[in-house]
């Protein structure tokens, strides 16, 4: 697609200045480095003029765009604009703008090319800059310009910040021109109230030192409303590393309180102290925040594995995700004549029956609802013998129990029936046990009781959601050490060590050299991860989970590999789409799933 300036002719009539380019910086006006001193940073400062409408893609009669950096004045833009529209006299009386300065006037298409130019690789200023840049914008998805979204600095805000009523009245330009005793007098034409605005910035920058305020993003972030806990806090971001890493934020007690991870810490914890953060309990963790402590990580799945396992540690009060691990519960077959499901805390080394783990009772026992719609497991939590009977309860009177209790059923007929698919579904193929459920599925739904349809539903997403889990983490937890790596963003390799599922070393190799070295010292210090009992035997399932990500992206490479890697060809895996259907469809998509 061919750049829509290329055929606009450029503007004839703007008064276009521009000095010392070749000095500028370049970087990108939206990616302008917020870390960039305010004395570095190139600034265009914009007023336009209008006929006072609404910003629908026209309106604009005059263009003013002042170039600064340093407190020098690097080029300057000015000219009509010719509306298509006449001029309400209030505009003519208030700006002195008639419609007959406007007749020759380039329309805002011609004039756009050139103003775009003119801002590239500047941060953009203006007084109330909401009103100029939705019209700037407006007039560019109108006439097919590409906005190039610059970072945008509003004085009028930043003098709400930094100026009391004490000092001035109001923030309008015209007072804040006074009070900063500007050289040009804003007077409603665009040229002069950019010149006006040019000086009330530099005003403004000059009260922001007393605020530790001295980068542009700092000084964009300040202008906006932060909380006074905020602003009193930001010190707390200052002299952290710009790396991958995780951050913990402590108490004066040094207790910690939030632990999160970042691929750049400086960054991610400079952002709490924004106007973006308006989390209350974040607010609230700020106000009891005394420092910030950083852990540098070699790569962000090192950064990850640690947070998990520092909040694990820690439980810290104003983190909700990943905490108490130790609360998983799993689904297991008992172990006696007719066995039942049960949800318990822990495995046990002579548990062979068993699905999980489970983030809430809750979820568990919905899995195990599953389960009882589709085999014939008792429901009782009786221990029943091979040799006395017990009465039976109203599920055998139902038919929805063999009744074991009464020997109705041998205790092989029982295994064959109703234990056997329990074992075969979490450890290989689930089949039996999804064709009863989409067959109840089908029942419900021809018989027009959808919402009963919709409870088996859910059911059968629960028994899919916790095999597909468990199959995916035995996979990865059962080889004793893999080594991968990842190209790194700036050249050598990223590198992660992985022992029964838990990540046992960590590092990055330097760009231009050959990673074996790192990896043969990576495997020298690297944690020893014995076998377990279980699908995650020796880390959390979510840590497992986290490695199983970064090894499964397009850009990961398998290095070494202890034994072979690989999932039951008619595992749980291969019912991923009608997991993804029975979670986000209905029950009338599910009906011809069925095998």
């Amino acid at each position: 697609m061919s750049d829509p300036a290329a055929s606009v002719p450029r503007v004839a009539r703007a008064e276009y200045v521009q000095e010392a380019l070749a000095g500028l910086d370049r970087t990108a006006g939206a990616g302008v480095d917020p870390a960039l001193p305010l004395y570095a940073t190139t600034f265009v400062v914009v007023d336009l003029e209008t006929t006072g409408g609404a910003p629908d893609g026209g309106g604009i009669t005059e263009i003013g765009a002042v170039k600064v950096r340093g407190g020098e004045e690097l080029g300057v833009l000015a000219t009509l604009v010719n509306p298509g529209v006449p001029i309400p006299p209030f505009i003519t009386v208030l700006t002195g703008i008639t419609q007959a300065m406007l007749v020759p006037a380039p329309p805002i298409e011609q004039v756009l090319p050139s103003f775009l130019e003119f801002i590239d690789d500047a941060v953009l200023v203006a007084h109330n800059a909401p009103y100029d840049v939705g019209f700037l914008k407006a007039a560019c998805a109108k006439h097919g310009y590409r906005w190039p979204n610059p970072r945008v600095l509003d004085t009028a805000a930043l003098a709400r910040r930094v100026l009391t009523r004490d000092e001035v009245p109001n923030r309008k330009l015209g007072t804040l021109a006074a009070y900063f005793r500007t050289a040009t007098q804003p007077n409603h034409r665009a040229l002069d109230d950019a010149k006006a605005t040019v000086d009330v910035l530099h005003g403004l920058i000059a009260r922001l030192g007393g605020h530790r305020v001295d980068t542009v993003g700092d000084a964009i972030e300040f202008a906006r409303a932060v909380t006074p806990t905020q602003r009193r806090k930001r010190h707390l971001a200052e002299g952290l590393p710009k790396v991958p890493g995780v951050y913990i934020f402590r108490a004066a007690d040094d207790r910690p309180l939030y632990v999160g991870t970042s691929g750049d810490i400086a960054t991610r914890v400079r952002s709490y102290f924004t106007a973006g953060e308006k989390r209350a309990r974040i607010s609230e963790m700020l106000a009891a925040a005394e420092r910030v402590e950083a852990v540098e990580c070699a790569h962000s799945l090192e950064a990850e594995v640690r947070e998990l396992r520092l909040i694990a540690a820690h439980a810290p009060p104003y983190n909700r995700r990943s905490k108490y691990p130790e609360r998983m519960v799993w689904l297991k077959l008992t172990d006696e004549a007719y066995p039942r499901l049960s949800v318990v805390r822990n495995l046990a080394p002579t548990d062979t029956a068993y699905l999980g783990p489970f983030r809430s009772k809750q979820a568990a026992e919905l899995a195990a609802a599953g389960f009882h719609d589709a085999v014939p497991l008792r429901q009782c939590t009786h221990r029943l013998s091979r040799r006395t009977t017990m009465p039976a309860c109203a599920l055998a009177e139902l038919g929805r129990c063999p009744a074991p209790c009464e020997h109705r059923i041998t205790p092989e007929e029982y295994d064959d029936r109703a234990a056997a698919p329990f074992r075969t579904a979490t450890t290989s193929d689930p089949q039996v046990v999804v064709d009863a459920l989409l067959a109840r599925i089908e029942v419900l739904a021809r018989d027009q009781r959808y919402e009963e349809a919709a409870v088996v539903r859910s059911r059968l997403a629960a028994v899919l959601r916790a095999t597909v889990r468990m199959q995916r983490l035995v996979g990865l937890t059962g080889i004793a050490e893999l080594a991968a790596a990842r190209r790194a963003a700036h050249g050598g390799w990223e590198l992660a060590l992985v022992r029964h599922g838990r990540l046992a070393g960590a590092g990055v190799s330097p760009p231009g050299v050959h990673p074996r070295p790192t990896l043969e010292a990576i495997r020298a210090t690297a944690e020893t991860v014995l076998p377990g009992h279980g699908p995650v035997p020796r880390a959390s399932a979510e840590e497992t989970e986290r490695i199983l990500s970064w090894l499964e992206r397009a850009e990961t490479r398998l290095v070494e590999i202890s034994s072979g890697w690989a999932s039951p060809i008619t595992g749980a895996g291969r019912f991923r789409d009608l997991l993804a259907k029975a979670e986000n469809g209905g029950s009338h998509q599910l009906s011809t799933e069925r095998s």
